[in-house]
């Protein structure tokens, strides 16, 4: 399995970093192209390849605004022949470097994943186990607007801790899926 990363700032960087060491091959992308890349990919070595997406590239889009599709939707409409899970979205870069436990920790870390494709999901909730998180299923991409900024499942400091400490703090299962539960529209 290689895992594509659309973004590659903190948060694709970390989990670039952390794939690798966990022998996953990544394939790494962000708005400025491929060359801003290259150091990067050079950093995590030979498991790592820069490509390039860019979702701004349209301008505003009406269906993001007015709320018919989400961003995970409209990424799996651009790319067709690719199996969209969202995950990641939620946890501070720092926070996803400290809170890495092997399967069975008490204090091991849940994140969120929203998906259509079952086994797609499947594989990315193996693939969290590989690198110390366990996995909350949220369902189809239509109900990722659950995991979205402003939404209780979002980040610090609702989760995994305040942005102000680095090691953060273990986030449940049962924790993520209240989060999700107390979303609202």
């Amino acid at each position: 399995m290689t895992v594509g990363f659309i973004g590659s700032g903190r948060i694709g960087s970390s989990l670039a970093l952390v794939s690798v060491a966990a022998g996953q091959p990544v394939v790494l992308s962000n708005s400025r192209g491929p060359q801003t890349l290259a150091k990067l990919a050079d950093q995590l070595g030979p498991l790592a390849t820069a490509c390039n997406y860019n979702p701004l590239r349209d301008g505003q889009i009406a269906e993001l605004d007015n709320h018919s599709v989400t961003s995970s939707e409209l990424i799996q409409r651009h790319l067709p022949d690719a199996k969209v899970v969202k995950a990641f979205n939620n946890i501070f870069f720092r926070h996803l470097l400290a809170l890495s436990r092997p399967a069975g920790s008490a204090d091991r870390s849940y994140l969120p994943i929203a998906g259509d494709d079952a086994a797609a999901k499947a594989t990315v909730t193996a693939y969290l186990d590989t690198i110390g998180f366990g996995a909350v299923d949220d369902g189809s991409l239509a109900g990722s607007w659950r995991l979205e900024p402003g939404m209780p499942v979002y980040g610090p400091p609702s989760q995994y801790g305040p942005l102000t400490d680095d090691a953060g703090i273990p986030a449940g299962e049962a924790q993520i899926r209240a989060a999700i539960a107390a979303a609202r529209r």
